[in-house]
């Protein structure tokens, strides 16, 4: 494999353990069996979960075998990585139906053709109450504590059930049954990443690469991706809106958009950061991506019907080509539109904003306000304009 090849598949990633170890396996040209597992918690995938997808992907496209685990029974227990309490497990029903669509979502990035999807129930399922207890004896408490949110937990009094002890275990246990050469996730499931390089070595098998993708920041360019903070790209989301949504990141999130999520080469990155600095208008760098994307998700025509809608909407209507951006941060989750507008310097006060909703002059993403009291949501990116020449860009951010 080229070197070029070999630095693909490692931008982008924050961790890959051992590193060396990766480089003679991928040099000694023999396909690799690259391991990626999603617990079924949630119905609707969203970009912050295709940032592993987009790896598989470059694995895939470079010859190697994937396998993409859903985790039905790991997904009972609930995966209490990150959390500082008992996350409450699914049901067998939620379970089942988040599987099913997680699947119809996947091979919108995934080839199905070269993808083998397996459960871990297959053989989970058939562990008895012995063999869970010599599974559990391969691993210690104090190997336990030493994870970070467990850490916390033990120190601050908050309570740590059992079961949860099991979570890493069965999924190290998933690499040993299906001899994964390398396992793929995010940093936050770097220690049950590592769980299964420890279960491997013990069985006799060559221990796996662990290779770990950063949590992908939101459309606030803060906080990570996430349904419950507002903050996301759906992968089921109409054409347009996740077009508009994609245009409404930040100049410098862009680029984080295109290593985690592009599956062009390095080669074109680089030359697109070459035009960018050479002068070229980010807008349209920003429409590749998003023609990219939403590409991707809904095909190359619909994309360009987004494209092309998106273009009437916001630059068919006599908006300057050059909007400036403003970056707002605001201590509570809402920031009213008056003072939206005062700290945008579109008025002078925010008795003008209201006066100006009062004539109907202001608008919001093309969308005419009449409400004095509106409040605009952190986490977006908004078009503001009052008339025809006050236009600006607003990037409201949360930081409380």
């Amino acid at each position: 494999m080229s070197t070029d090849a070999f630095e693909l598949l490692c931008r982008g990633t924050v961790d890959v353990l051992p590193l060396d170890d990766f480089r003679k396996r991928i040099a000694a040209g023999r396909p690799l069996r690259i391991k990626a597992g999603f617990d079924p918690t949630a119905p609707d995938l969203h970009l912050g979960h295709a940032v592993v997808l987009t790896k598989l992907r470059q694995f895939q496209d470079l010859g190697h075998e994937i396998v993409f685990l859903i985790g039905d029974f790991t997904g009972l227990i609930g995966d209490p990585t990150g959390k500082s309490v008992t996350r409450p497990p699914l049901t067998p029903d939620e379970v089942a139906a988040n599987a099913a669509t997680y699947q119809a979502q996947v091979f919108k990035i995934l080839d199905p053709a070269r993808t083998q999807v397996v459960f871990n129930s297959a053989w989970m399922s058939q562990c008895s109450a012995a063999d869970l207890i010599r599974l559990a004896a391969q691993h210690t408490v104090a190997r336990m504590l030493e994870r970070d949110d467990f850490h916390k937990r033990y120190e601050s009094g908050k309570p740590i059930a059992i079961h949860e002890f099991l979570y890493p275990l069965i999924q190290g246990f998933d690499s040993v049954q299906l001899k994964a050469d390398v396992e793929l996730g995010g940093t936050d499931q770097k220690f049950n990443l590592l769980v299964g390089r420890h279960l491997q070595e013990t069985a006799g098998q060559v221990p796996q690469i662990v290779m770990t993708l950063p949590l992908l920041e939101g459309l606030d360019g803060v906080q990570k991706m996430s349904k419950s903070l507002g903050n996301y790209i759906g992968i089921s989301e109409p054409p347009a809106e996740m077009f508009g949504k994609l245009m409404s990141v930040s100049d410098d999130l862009m680029w984080r958009y295109f290593e985690l999520l592009s599956l062009r080469s390095n080669t074109d990155l680089e030359t697109l950061r070459q035009q960018a600095a050479d002068g070229r208008n980010p807008r349209d760098i920003k429409f590749e991506l998003a023609l990219e994307i939403v590409g991707r998700f809904h095909g190359q025509l619909a994309a360009a019907h987004a494209h092309e809608s998106f273009m009437q909407q916001f630059s068919g209507r006599g908006l300057p080509q050059d909007i400036p951006e403003i970056r707002l941060v605001s201590a509570t989750p809402r920031m009213p539109l008056a003072q939206v507008l005062k700290a945008a310097g579109l008025v002078s006060s925010t008795s003008e904003a209201r006066r100006a909703v009062a004539q109907r002059a202001v608008r919001i993403d093309e969308q005419r306000i009449e409400d004095e009291e509106c409040q605009l949501e952190t986490g977006r990116r908004h078009l503001l304009q009052i008339g025809k020449r006050k236009v600006s860009w607003v990037e409201l951010i949360h930081a409380p």
